[in-house]
């Protein structure tokens, strides 16, 4: 009988599936384990990581090792002797004595429906790509980078509007609910499983930096529009405008329509309230954006206070003033 359960995870996103473990009535969690805690805001004092602080709330033991790899770890794990270990979002790679330690193995909530987008960002690149499609797929965890083979999958559309933060509240919750189907399965014996293709039609779906935000005017209005939702809200969509940085976090592509007269990057259009940009195919309408040391604002407001005309490039030379 599958009761006892040791849980795995680090961020926001793995709170809503140890929730659902701690609500439910058959499953037991007999500890959690999450990263260290790390230094934050300008004091750098400690902040528990979300997980662990959900956990601490429930009064359920938390470990933190630097590596789970390390063998002591492997050692409190033999003397928990979990039916199964839940991972989701965890952060490190769990070795195969850890694997193959649980009788019904370690189950892992991935936030898309693998083989697609295997990684550590696959919300934030659907979003991205421009997917119309997301969703959450468990799997029993082998020794590969999300290549288990698969037990669920749930499909989640993604809305006109969606972003990476808006994305990843629905799979959370999805997740949730699939995870707690998925031991349900496991328990009953009515499980099954799908092996996995050995490649993924999608490319690996790496951590994002602060880089990845950075805006190419040389691409389609489109996929700045993509760029702009999947990096909401980390790290952001910027820019370099009049030497300092300038995130916009709000526009809509328009039809595709290249002016041979204007480069890609420029201005092409500026009213009261609304600024035109010329991509590399089509014209991006800016809505909504933040001057580096200010609130977002949208563009009427922004304007208002910052001056712009046709013909200005929004990607300039950094060491001149704002």
């Amino acid at each position: 009988m599958l009761q006892n359960v040791v849980f795995m995870g680090t961020p926001d996103f793995a709170v809503g599936t140890l929730n659902a473990l701690i609500a439910s009535d058959q499953y037991r969690v007999q500890a959690v384990f999450s990263q260290p805690d790390k230094p934050k805001g300008r004091k750098k004092e400690l902040q528990m990581t979300p997980v662990k602080a959900a956990a601490a709330a429930a009064g359920i033991p938390v470990y933190q090792p630097v590596k789970i790899r390390e063998p002591q770890w492997l050692d409190v794990l033999k003397e928990l002797r979990p039916d199964a270990i839940v991972v989701v979002a965890f952060g490190q790679i769990i070795p195969q004595t850890i694997l193959e330690l649980p009788e019904y193995g370690c189950i892992n909530v991935h936030a898309s429906l693998l083989p697609k987008y295997r990684g550590a960002a696959p919300i934030q690149w659907a979003v991205i790509n421009g997917e119309k499609e997301s969703g959450v797929t468990t799997m029993r965890m082998d020794a590969g980078l999300d290549t288990g083979d698969m037990i669920l999958k749930e499909a989640v559309p993604l809305a006109k509007d969606e972003t990476g933060g808006s994305l990843f509240d629905k799979l959370s919750e999805v997740g949730a609910q699939l995870l707690i189907r998925t031991l349900d399965a496991l328990d009953t014996g009515t499980a099954q499983f799908e092996k996995q293709p050995e490649l993924s039609p999608t490319a690996y779906a790496s951590m994002l930096t602060k880089e990845d935000g950075r805006i190419d005017w040389n691409r389609s209005a489109q996929e700045i529009e993509c760029l702009i939702r999947g990096v909401d809200p980390w790290p952001g969509a910027w820019i370099g405008f009049r030497g300092k940085t300038l995130k916009i976090w709000k526009a809509e592509a328009l039809e595709p329509v290249t002016r041979e007269q204007e480069t890609a990057g420029t201005v092409c259009a500026v009213t009261k309230s609304s600024l035109y940009v010329q991509t590399g195919n089509g014209v991006l309408s800016i809505l909504e954006l933040q001057p580096e040391g200010k609130k977002r604002m949208e563009i009427s407001a922004f304007l208002r206070g910052y001056p712009v005309k046709p013909g200005e490039k929004l990607e300039q030379n950094r060491n001149q003033n704002l």
